[in-house]
């Protein structure tokens, strides 16, 4: 408890010497660059007598997005990275990982008309660490059970289409030719997830090609009241190979965030995967916390 009580101490009066958001407008450039820090805490402690029960905890989640964009009246090149990680340590378990990601994204695109460009893109996503799923031994003891890591799984996707941009806040990609690699290292590693063909990527092989494929791809991104943001991103993968409903992959991000003050956020964020090379249910994570926030930008919002 001392040491969570003291880390909280040190970002809460490190923090009061950050502005919480910078807007340095730049109108010489074509370049629009956002970037968007946080760190939020939670803690739990309990005296040994506490008869409503309890467990005593400390967690954090650090998260990091960054977006370069490129215009002109014909041509664009937009840029984003996506970076959260998360861990909680409960007294007797010690430290387990609640979020991990990783996301990188690159297109370019030239004008059509109004609202729709001709694009080509590239999206890379990942997890930094180890995952795990704990199971219990005879005795009672816990058993980790490796199931993934960096580059097990990692998904390479190339796409080539149409986007339709409405708005600022929303856009859409519509890539009928959208071939992806699937990169499982050391396979051999994750039977406990798939003895044959751990997140679809045959053992012994690393890498699975599906090169006839379609994307869709949907963004949004808005203050929806006044210090409240909402962002989601939602993924349609499916391989014409296998055109199958069960087999079309879905992964859909949310987040909600609430600013408290000038430092202070709430934030709450979940994640809705359906993929059938993992788990033929759909997968739930979610998350609540409470932290700091930074921004910078080289623009105003309208």
């Amino acid at each position: 408890m001392r040491l969570s009580c003291c880390i909280l101490l040190i970002l809460l009066s490190s923090a009061t010497a950050l502005q919480a958001q910078v807007v340095k407008v730049d109108s010489t450039t074509n370049w629009r660059r956002a970037f968007k820090a946080g760190l939020n805490l939670n803690q739990a402690n309990f005296s040994s007598n506490w008869k409503a029960g309890g467990v005593n905890s400390f967690g954090f989640t650090a998260f990091l997005n960054y977006k370069a964009n490129y215009k002109t009246e014909i041509h664009s090149w937009d840029n984003e990275l996506d970076f959260m990680y998360g861990m909680v340590n409960n007294a007797g378990q010690g430290y387990r990982k609640t979020l991990d990601r990783i996301f990188l994204d690159t297109k370019y695109g030239r004008k059509l008309g109004n609202h729709w460009d001709l694009f080509l893109a590239m999206n890379f996503q990942s997890q930094f660490a180890s995952g795990y799923k704990y199971t219990k031994d005879a005795n009672g003891a816990d058993i980790k059970n490796l199931i993934s890591d960096f580059l097990a799984p990692g998904f390479l996707t190339t796409t080539i289409g149409f986007e339709y941009k409405p708005s600022p806040v929303f856009k859409l990609r519509i890539s009928p030719f959208a071939p992806r690699i699937t990169f499982v290292r050391n396979s051999e590693l994750y039977t406990a997830v798939d003895p044959v063909s751990p997140y679809g990527v045959a053992i012994p092989n690393t890498v699975r090609y599906e090169w006839l494929a379609a994307q869709l791809f949907a963004d949004f991104n808005k203050d929806i009241a006044k210090n409240i943001n909402l962002k989601w991103r939602y993924i349609l993968f499916a391989n014409y190979e296998q055109l199958d409903l069960k087999r079309i992959d879905h992964r859909l991000d949310i987040n909600l965030t609430a600013k408290v003050n000038r430092f202070v956020n709430v934030n709450i964020g979940g994640i809705v995967l359906y993929d059938f090379d993992q788990d033929n249910a759909v997968q739930l994570s979610q998350a609540f916390s409470l932290g700091v926030l930074y921004t910078f930008q080289n623009y105003a919002d309208k």
